[in-house]
């Protein structure tokens, strides 16, 4: 019955839903689990510590989080095609233009420019349109994405340990760059071909809505919670509202502490004596379950709504660093990598969806571009903590306690947050 609804909403968008896969796919090349497979090589390169690499990768992340506010809103004013050329095509750029840094200085550029092309903006481009123009399914378009991301996930890190074996990290992104030029940037305007009548359908029915809520001065009741709400909130509104501060601390968890582990996952293979093959080699695990558990979360979501299912998201993520710091044998990276790949995929949906759902469509690129700032700003900050705490002498395993902490806090807040959500509903 799963496989059947996915199989309908790919043959009624194939085109639509291919071009989100393939946007997820290509911001690989600035998520952090590709940029690490990187990390010796540059640090060797550029004779560099942990910390400064640490540090470098914190600077280069945080000044994208602090840009993306801007360039992320960007998509609710340019249509998708050209907001999507620019973007892939920054993205060749980026790649090409860290292969010809040799001082730290501009590595930093380079590192701001892959996150901000990569992390940011690709998976930007792929939530905010599959988001936007999906309503009742929602969940499944978005849980869709989960195979993009989890293609790159599954195979990219060990074909970037031989590439970087074969012929060094700077050949190894040049190579990526034209593979994003020639392949990825004409593959997906192909796929957006036809889609200015799809962004004519969605304004004639946003805009009968808005003149629906105009003339009740109020909102129409929902018999289906999952249905996006009439009201669409502005930027500043959301920034005013005290449940999206009670949510942000769960939002920004799983870029958190999923950057920090595959930003020193190599790290974790040293100290447990594993080689870094056999724990890039697994990673086809945590792809497998991300992409599963998407799938099913998905289905869920169209079901029984974004918000009814968001305080699971971060138990999974958290129960997988348990296993890290109880268990030394090798055969622990199955059930870590399962565990972490369920909430990943658990969280990734559900959060694509909660924030249409909550807060409406029409500045929905806005309103993301903010959730972005908060994931990336998070996903700088994770790495540099869990590298301080083995400066001070914690082991990997001991340092990732603090983390459970923090994610069962997160949890708390969230489910205070969701219960204001839902009983606000209701006095609609």
């Amino acid at each position: 019955m799963i496989l059947g609804a996915y199989g309908l909403l790919l043959k009624n968008h194939t085109r639509f839903v291919l071009f989100g896969l393939i946007t997820a796919f290509a911001s690989s090349f600035g998520q952090t689990y590709f940029i690490g497979i990187f990390g010796h090589a540059i640090q060797q390169d550029f004779s560099m510590s942990h910390t400064q690499w640490g540090g470098i990768y914190m600077a280069g992340t945080l000044l994208s989080a602090l840009l993306l506010p801007i360039t992320g809103k960007w998509i609710d004013q340019v249509p998708l095609q050209r907001y999507t050329f620019f973007v892939i095509l920054c993205l060749s750029f980026s790649c090409w233009f860290i292969t010809q840094v040799h001082s730290l200085a501009w590595l930093i550029v380079g590192i701001f420019l892959l996150r901000q092309l990569g992390q940011g903006l690709m998976s930007h481009v792929a939530y905010t349109s599959m988001a936007r123009y999906f309503d009742q399914q929602r969940g499944k378009a978005t849980a869709m994405l989960a195979l993009g991301f989890a293609a790159g996930e599954a195979a990219l890190p060990l074909i970037a340990v031989i590439a970087i074996t074969a012929v060094g990290w700077r050949w190894s992104y040049i190579g990526v760059s034209l593979i994003v030029l020639v392949l990825i940037l004409p593959i997906s305007l192909l796929l957006l071909r036809g889609h200015d009548r799809r962004h004519q359908d969605y304004e004639q029915e946003l805009k009968k809505r808005e003149d629906s809520l105009l003339s009740q001065q109020k909102l129409p009741t929902q018999s289906v919670n999952n249905v996006t709400s009439t009201k669409s909130w502005r930027r500043n509104e959301v920034l005013k509202d005290y449940r999206f501060y009670l949510i942000l601390p769960a939002v920004s968890a799983p870029s958190f502490v999923s950057t920090s582990l595959f930003f020193h996952h190599l790290n974790l293979a040293d100290e447990k004596g594993w080689s870094h093959t056999f724990i890039t080699s697994n990673y086809l695990l945590y792809a497998f379950a991300a992409t599963m558990m998407a799938v099913i979360s998905g289905q869920l979501i169209d079901r029984f709504s974004a918000r009814k299912i968001m305080s699971t998201t971060l138990l999974p993520i958290a129960a997988a660093l348990l296993m890290i710091n109880l268990v030394d044998g090798y055969w622990v990276i199955w059930p870590y990598l399962l565990l972490l790949g369920i909430g990943s995929g658990l969280s990734q949906t559900t959060q694509a969806a909660f924030w249409p759902e909550c807060y409406g469509v029409r500045y929905l690129g806005s309103i993301k571009s903010l959730h972005w700032t908060i994931v990336v700003f998070a996903s700088a900050l994770g790495p540099v903590w869990l590298g301080y705490l083995v400066d001070r002498g914690y082991s990997f395993q001991q340092s990732v306690l603090t983390m459970v902490v923090y994610l069962l806090l997160a949890t708390v807040l969230m489910i205070l947050a969701l219960r204001r959500f839902r009983l606000d509903q209701r006095k609609i």
